[in-house]
């Protein structure tokens, strides 16, 4: 490769390539000396290794303004690089710096490989003959250039499922990208060509510094962008497993006291409250804020403070030696704790439905999908579900679709969403609440095409037309790795507190001399909060409430023993 480094810069490149070191250090000192301020300047002796860092260039969305290139060089002439070089930049301006003997080939160059301007060595002084020339040519440039996007791009078909789980966690993740899809962006079929790739490599995932991961699963693309940090502290007075409202208020409360805290998530930061469009009843936000924000803003307060973070990672099991909780996750790594926080939160339901299994992914989605909305512009969508996460989401996806149809079993919103909301709804011209109606079939081919609905008075059925299925239904507690080790009630739910006096098996477990603390499980040292408890309120303040209160308990535990 050659001599220079490629980083992410903003500022366009003139790229420089002559075989003679004298002539390129000259070159060098004209450009930078008028230019620099404004243009980054690369240059290299080898055309041949420039040729391969061109691409590299390209796929980390650099721009390069201009060619300055020699015409006279071993193993590659300055046209045959020009030519090869306007492959990977089109737009980019192209100049040729040759000796009078070689004029001939420099007006060939011109309706050859659309030559813009050949100049003469040497062109001192670079005040008349170089300068002038070169800043015409960037005018031109300047005049079209549209700016690249400047961060990581994701290739992929629209309707592919691994596509939708790899968009799912860089958006979740609050991972800045762009999405190209190949079926009507040109750049995504163009980058493929480019970089030797097919179909069968998609997707594909582009990083800053031109590198790329084809088909990737989201652990390797969290080690690639950083996310796996290895552990500061071989014992944590506190781990907590979810990063929901709770586990992110835990965090917060458990570093600002002074405690070792780590916290793990095994997908995305914020739970599903953090898929939110926009929560408009949290205390001290009058306006609301989507869940988005409220995740971004916990996640630096914790870290500010201290606390540790490792996404994604599932916890496989928790064992229990010498008094310290080992917590054993996916990797093989295991973690010494004094104490546990549970905030794992819960799942959607699913469906059962014909057909909806070869299409999750595909048009059909669980949660609030806000990376799929773009996709839904001018077309019919369904959401199903009558909670506040399925109320928010249709009013989100209500400023894409053309219509949003809230399909519920009861007969109103009244028992089951916020009154605020109800009353947004019922203002939106495009949201259009199908009351009584089950889905019980989906169909398509590579992605969803058509609902069939049935109304449970009626009996009746009929199929829609349909791009995109959001379900929220049921809430499923994500407690199967831990239930040998706590009560759970008969839906899966922690019981916690004086809750546990109650389950015939609470003896079994509890062998203290003291009753266990109010968020405390039936094991000594761990405690749950938020929805995975049972009997938790599911609202973000109560979650946000009970991390924070956990906190207090564990201090309670840790000072007795």
């Amino acid at each position: 490769m050659a001599s220079y480094k490629i980083n992410k810069m903003d500022k366009p490149i003139i790229f420089a390539i002559d075989d003679d070191p004298q002539v390129l250090r000259s070159i060098a000192r004209d450009l930078k000396s008028k230019y620099a301020p404004e243009y980054t300047i690369i240059t290299t002796t080898s055309p041949t290794e420039a040729i391969e860092s061109l691409i590299d260039l390209r796929n980390s969305t650099m721009e390069i303004s201009l060619f300055l290139c020699d015409q006279r060089m071993p193993g590659m002439d300055g046209v045959s690089f020009l030519s090869k070089a306007m492959q990977i930049y089109p737009k980019a301006k192209r100049v040729l710096l040759t000796a009078y003997s070689d004029t001939d080939a420099a007006v060939r160059a011109i309706n050859d490989i659309q030559l813009d301007y050949y100049l003469l060595k040497p062109w001192d002084p670079p005040e008349e003959r170089l300068f002038p020339i070169i800043d015409d040519l960037l005018d031109d440039w300047l005049s079209e250039y549209r700016p690249y996007f400047k961060g990581i791009k994701i290739i992929g078909y629209q309707y592919s499922p691994l596509s939708h789980l790899v968009k799912d966690y860089m958006g979740c993740n609050l991972i800045p990208f762009k999405w190209l899809d190949m079926e009507n962006n040109p750049l995504a079929k163009e980058m493929l060509i480019l970089n030797g790739l097919s179909d069968a490599d998609l997707p594909v995932v582009f990083y800053d510094n031109g590198s790329f991961s084809t088909r990737p699963g989201i652990h390797s693309i969290a080690k690639k962008l950083g996310r796996s940090p290895e552990l500061a502290n071989k014992i944590y007075d506190v781990t907590i497993i979810g990063a929901g409202p709770a586990g992110l208020a835990a965090a917060v409360y458990g570093a600002s006291e002074g405690l070792k805290t780590l916290l793990i998530e095994r997908k995305a930061p914020g739970g599903q409250a953090g898929t939110s469009s926009r929560i408009e009843n949290y205390l001290g936000f009058p306006n609301g804020l989507s869940g988005a924000d409220l995740t971004r803003r916990a996640i630096a307060q914790a870290s500010r403070l201290g606390a540790e973070f490792i996404t994604p990672c599932t916890v496989q099991e928790i064992k229990q030696a010498n008094g310290y909780k080992l917590v054993k996750l996916e990797d093989g790594r295991e973690i010494i704790s004094r104490s546990i926080i549970v905030t794992t939160g819960v799942d959607y339901r699913r469906l059962e439905a014909e057909g909806i299994d070869s299409l999750t992914g595909a048009g059909v989605y669980y949660g609030a999908s806000s990376t799929e909305a773009a996709a839904c512009k001018g077309k019919p969508v369904f959401v199903l579900g009558g909670g506040n996460s399925a109320g928010q989401s249709a009013v989100y996806l209500s400023n894409f679709a053309s219509d949003v149809y809230l399909v519920i079993r009861r007969a109103d919103l009244s028992d089951t969403m916020s009154a605020y909301l109800i009353e947004q709804i019922r203002n939106i011209g495009n949201i259009h609440l199908l009351a009584d109606t089950e889905i019980t079939g989906i169909a398509g081919d590579d992605r969803l095409k058509s609902i069939t609905l049935k109304n449970r008075t009626t009996g009746g059925t009929q199929i829609a037309e349909a791009v995109a299925l959001y379900i929220f239904i049921g809430a499923r507690p994500f407690t199967a790795w831990i239930a040998d080790k706590v009560l759970c009630n008969d839906k899966g739910f922690i019981e916690t507190g004086r809750d546990l006096k109650a389950n015939e098996s609470f003896s079994h477990f509890w062998k203290e001399d003291r009753d266990p603390y109010l968020l405390e499980t039936s094991t000594k040292g761990i405690f749950a909060a938020g929805d995975v408890r049972a009997g938790a309120m599911a609202r973000v303040a109560s979650a946000v409430g009970e991390g924070s209160m956990a906190i207090s308990f564990v201090h309670k535990y840790l000072s007795e023993s």
